[in-house]
């Protein structure tokens, strides 16, 4: 599991971004602050987690003093910055002092989502040690670059295919769209139509369940468990 360190100087912020992060699979919060004292005294606890999510914004200090005193003190956590800070000077300091992503408010969960999923691609290839030709270095060096996330065909509502995707990862198993449906409270067929976008895209992956007689029954499953 990948440790996430959420800062954020509104506690309900903090707690609504924590939440996102526990719906990633790989990710776990491993604590939450509000200010920059805090963030540093929990990069100071043992174990300290693998990467922070940091606010710009705090009572007492702003992220980049957070990341340069990390730095100082030796600390090699991963930062991505989570931030309504937009001019590009904070952009550009945030982007020297070596954080890896800078993400900006407001912003839905697909957003995080991507940024850490990113992340986790990247873990996974520099865990595979060795030497790099040119290829892998790009590889390396594009791994946060995340894919943005495809746009909705026309009639199509982010709200629902939020709610039928988040029915899908929280799934143990393949489900049915009559499942989905009772799960998120659309018709089956509306369901169906959202799935199938979903499997068209990559994000889920269609089983067949055969039965006694009849046709066999639909089920889909989130692509990372598959």
């Amino acid at each position: 599991m990948i440790e996430v360190l959420v800062v954020d100087d509104d506690v309900r912020v903090a707690r609504v971004n924590a939440a996102y992060v526990d719906k990633v699979p790989g990710f776990r919060v491993a604590g939450t602050a509000h200010g920059a004292a805090g963030a540093l005294a929990a990069l100071a606890a043992v174990p300290r987690p693998d990467l922070v999510l940091l606010d710009h914004y705090l009572p007492d200090g702003t992220g980049l003093e957070v990341v340069r005193e990390m730095r100082r003190l030796g600390h090699q956590t991963d930062v991505i910055m989570v931030t309504a800070a937009r001019d590009v000077s904070t952009v550009q300091a945030a982007m020297r002092q070596g954080a890896l992503q800078y993400l900006v408010k407001p912003f839905a969960f697909a957003g995080l989502r991507a940024k850490l999923e990113a992340y986790a691609e990247l873990r996974r290839t520099l865990d595979g040690g060795g030497e790099a030709e040119q290829a892998e270095v790009d590889r390396i060096f594009g791994a946060l670059s995340a894919p943005a996330e495809p746009s909705l065909p026309k009639g199509h509502s982010p709200t629902t295919a939020e709610l039928v995707r988040q029915s899908l990862m929280n799934a143990e198993g393949p489900l049915s769209a009559q499942e989905i449906a009772r799960r998120t409270g659309v018709s089956r067929q509306t369901a169906q139509r959202y799935l199938k976008l979903l499997e068209r895209t990559g994000r889920a992956t269609l089983t067949l369940r055969y039965g006694d007689a009849g046709r066999p029954e639909h089920r889909y499953v989130w692509a990372t468990r598959a």
